[in-house]
């Protein structure tokens, strides 16, 4: 099966699974922030589709007790990077993806406007993987050479007291000190 072409914002090494949840940026807004979450579901278990289905609106609400919670929620990611490495992307990276929700950084709110988003598969309990950081690495690089990312932080850094991810399992200090994050600022 021949691939489809790469339409701008979409990276030809994730693997495409396109979400209805996002919009347009302002314009004349820089994607300057990359905001790191974590994601489970059901939580706790780093199997199955459920995070596709939660991203693309076809989470069924009684497959698990605890997703009937999420029935009318509309969610999504620019990434998602599973446990084993594999990258999942939902939206453009032009787009605004529906990742940071309430939120502000640095006097300005409404992160989804000039963030991007990275999902974790992880739950805050667990350490994240080898895999996890090394695809990490690579995802920053690439992003880097279309967007003028200066900021890295945390959904908790950034909706403090509403989220908690990426939770005390993300080794910041080994983000840091990535060849492929120098440069990038975390003010928290």
């Amino acid at each position: 099966m021949p691939s489809a072409p790469q339409a701008p914002g979409w990276l030809a090494c994730a693997r495409r699974v396109p979400s209805p949840n996002f919009d347009e940026r302002p314009d004349g807004v820089a994607v300057d922030l990359l905001v790191v979450h974590h994601i489970s579901l059901p939580a706790g278990s780093f199997r199955g589709d459920a995070i596709e289905r939660l991203f693309t609106n076809r989470l069924d609400p009684r497959a698990d007790p605890s997703f009937e919670a999420l029935r009318e929620l509309r969610v999504s990611a620019h990434f998602l990077i599973r446990r084993r490495g594999e990258l999942l992307q939902f939206v453009a990276t032009d787009a605004r993806a529906w990742h940071a929700g309430a939120s502000r950084f640095m006097e300005r709110e409404r992160c989804n406007d000039f963030s991007l988003g990275v999902e974790l598969e992880g739950d805050g309990e667990h350490r994240f993987t080898e895999p996890q950081y090394r695809r990490f690495a690579r995802l920053v690089a690439m992003l880097r050479e279309r967007h003028p990312l200066r900021w890295i932080a945390g959904h908790s850094d950034i909706a403090p007291g509403r989220k908690h991810d990426p939770g005390p399992r993300f080794d910041w200090a080994r983000v840091l000190a990535l060849p492929e994050t120098r440069g990038l600022v975390r003010p928290f």
